[in-house]
């Protein structure tokens, strides 16, 4: 018959052999994390850009700007036409910008900066919640970039890398924490010390 101290002694050596370490090495994690904290530090530089512009006058900017050496010269390099549909409709839109709207329009990108740093930083912290928020706001994104790829009227010399890029990149995001959601965060839900209950 097996002693109390020898059973306990086996729970212990058991729960060493299962328990998994509370810390493992996982690169492509760090990829994800470093990727989610950029993209939300980025988003909240250009709200403040977007802030600090309202004051100015948008379309005397943007006419400074087209008519500046450096966009002249790349704007010839690249063929593109200042005095095209897109480029004159964007200007009459600039033109029509109130400070009133910058500043809901740099509230609303400090909002969408809110996801992926709550992201990164769950994701750190080996939070599971972080990481299937990241894995539905990445998930959500794959069909519309997809369709802007493939959309009817693009046009073949206008396919878009960075899409592409992106849209890779957020099936990999996906497929990782999800694959690996067990092994990643399950240090979260710690089972109770087996020597607890005696």
């Amino acid at each position: 018959m097996i002693s109390s101290e020898q059973k306990a002694a086996a729970q212990v050596r058991a729960a060493v052999i299962v328990e998994p370490p509370l810390k493992r090495r996982a690169v492509t994690l760090y990829a994800i994390i470093a990727f989610k904290l950029i993209k939300g530090l980025l988003c909240v530089a250009l709200a403040l850009v977007i802030w600090h512009e309202a004051k100015h006058d948008l379309s005397k900017d943007w006419q400074n700007l087209l008519q500046s050496p450096f966009v002249s010269t790349v704007f010839g390099n690249l063929r593109i036409h200042p005095e095209s549909k897109f480029w004159i409709d964007l200007a009459t839109t600039i033109g029509q910008l109130t400070e009133s709207n910058m500043h809901k329009a740099a509230w609303g990108v400090v909002l969408l900066s809110l996801f992926p740093l709550v992201e990164g930083v769950g994701l750190m912290f080996r939070v599971s919640w972080a990481g299937w928020l990241a894995i539905g706001e990445s998930a959500f994104f794959i069909p519309i970039e997809l369709y802007e790829m493939v959309k009817p009227h693009a046009q073949p010399h206008h396919f878009s890398w960075s899409i592409f890029g992106v849209t890779i990149f957020n099936i990999i995001i996906v497929w990782y924490l999800f694959k690996y959601r067990e092994v990643l965060f399950h240090h979260h839900h710690r089972h109770p010390h087996p020597l607890a209950g005696t």
